[in-house]
């Protein structure tokens, strides 16, 4: 299979380096995605509408992630890989903006569209850019390199938004230079997207894109660059060549055969995705400051308990790095599944002792204490695991003929997984928010079967080696 040496540790300096600015994108996913957690009570009383509308404007840039999750591959395919992300950090820019002065809540909810556009290019392209890059004997550590960059955005936002609602006295409709700390939340997404612009513009086209596209001379160069000067770069570029030239174009139709419509391979990938979303990790994420407000903590406090979440995240994040080349992904994604289970099954619990709904809902001390255990607990069980593995598994698992493809509609499967449980979260929880929790206790259950029967390892494992 060609050669596949480790590289010198002056050439993995710059793979890192090109890893990170890739995974840029992954900061501004997280970042986006999660900045809405902050400015959701200010939205609602300054336009002044309830949680069905909320529900609405937190969820609608999902299905903006999904339509650019679907084209990201196309356009990665035809314009290159830096290109894409340069475009996606164009659009984060423009609505972040955009989001910051929005003159009604349907055109917030256009602007949130347009950034999740950028975030499903970014979701796709980061994962497929490394997977390409990265040397095989550190492809798993480098490719958690975009959950990690994930997970520090949504740490970065919620950091910003405690700090901007502080400034503003702890309401998030106060004024801060004469704009509202809410509005503040939202636009400051700018500045992280003109950092990945930048750091697009430093790094060097995929040489297996720059082969396609007939420009054998630069891939050896940045082949070079990235497997370094033990590389038989011969067995590396015929290697690469002969996999592009059994490859077609993928075509939808080529992800069809099976049973089912699709082939097995693809409905593991989306199976993967569905049940990374369907454990509920996103209520967290998005919901997080409204979920502890609504068993009677203040708004404030309920924004550093969201921070404290996301640095847990971090810390899940860093333990998953560590060990998802060591011990595998499967092993990881099981006992992941079994730590989640029982933390949404202790939330469940306690918060079924809610008492009072609205604004009037309390838990008491010991309940409340044992849910947000409960809820640290579920995020650091989600982080080691599904959070990294996932993306790592996407990355991988698919045949390279249909590689591109294949991650785009997983990633859009994700997208509209995630939108199902963020757009029902606030009418269920109103509901029973015990139950709901029940739901998700459920779904990470139902995931331990799933990766013991359908999903294969792929540790160790060349690209070229996959179908």
């Amino acid at each position: 299979m060609g050669t596949h040496s480790a590289p010198r540790d002056e050439h993995l300096g710059h793979v890192v380096f090109i890893s990170a600015a890739a995974a840029m994108g992954g900061f501004l996913f997280g970042y986006d995605s999660a900045v809405i957690n902050g400015a959701v009570t200010g939205i609602q009383k300054h336009f002044g509408v309830g949680n069905g509308e909320t529900a609405f404007v937190v969820a609608i840039a999902l299905l903006g992630s999904a339509a650019g999750a679907v084209v990201a591959g196309w356009l990665a395919d035809h314009y290159g890989r830096v290109r894409t992300m340069l475009l996606a950090a164009v659009l984060f820019a423009i609505s972040g903006i955009g989001s910051m002065f929005p003159p009604s809540i349907e055109v917030l909810g256009m602007w949130r569209v347009l950034g999740g556009i950028a975030i499903g290019i970014a979701s796709v392209i980061a994962p497929t850019y490394i997977a390409e890059v990265a040397p095989t004997a550190y492809r798993g550590r480098l490719a958690s390199f975009q959950q990690m960059a994930i997970v520090l955005g949504i740490t970065v936002s919620q950091l910003a938004n405690w700090a901007l609602n502080q400034a503003a006295g702890g309401e998030s409709t106060n004024h801060l230079a004469g704009v509202q700390a809410w509005q503040w939340m939202l636009g400051v997404e700018t500045v992280p997207a003109i950092v990945y612009g930048l750091m697009a513009l430093s790094i060097p086209e995929s040489p297996r894109y720059l082969l396609s596209d007939n420009r054998e001379a630069q891939a050896r160069k940045v082949l070079l660059e990235v497997e370094g000067a033990d590389v038989d770069l011969d067995a590396r570029v015929s290697e690469i060549r002969r996999v592009l030239n059994t490859e077609h174009k993928p075509r939808l139709k080529d992800l069809l055969g099976g049973r089912f419509g699709l082939l097995p391979i693809v409905w593991i990938g989306i199976g993967a995705s569905v049940f990374q979303q369907f454990v509920g990790i996103n209520v967290i994420f998005y919901y997080s400051s409204f979920l502890w407000q609504s068993v009677g903590i203040d708004e404030s406090n309920s924004l550093l308990i969201s921070l404290s979440t996301s640095i847990v995240n971090v810390v899940g994040t860093v333990v998953a790095m560590l060990l998802v080349d060591r011990i595998g992904r499967k092993p990881l994604a099981l006992a992941g599944s079994a730590g989640m289970a029982v933390a949404l099954g202790l939330a469940a619990w306690a918060f079924s002792f809610r008492q009072g709904t609205g604004d009037s809902a309390t838990l008491d001390d010991a309940y409340a204490t044992t849910a947000l255990v409960a809820a640290h607990v579920f995020v650091f069980c989600f982080a080691f695991s599904w959070g990294v593995v996932v993306w790592v598994l996407l990355g991988e698992m698919f045949p390279n003929r249909i590689r591109a493809l294949a991650l785009s509609v997983a990633a859009s499967a994700q997208w509209i997984a995630n939108w199902a449980i963020t757009v029902t979260f606030p009418n269920l929880s109103d509901w029973n928010l015990s139950a709901t929790y029940v739901i998700y206790a459920c779904f990470a259950l139902l995931s331990i079967p799933f990766v013991a029967f359908c999903i294969k390892e792929t540790k160790g494992k060349a690209l070229e080696e996959m179908g």
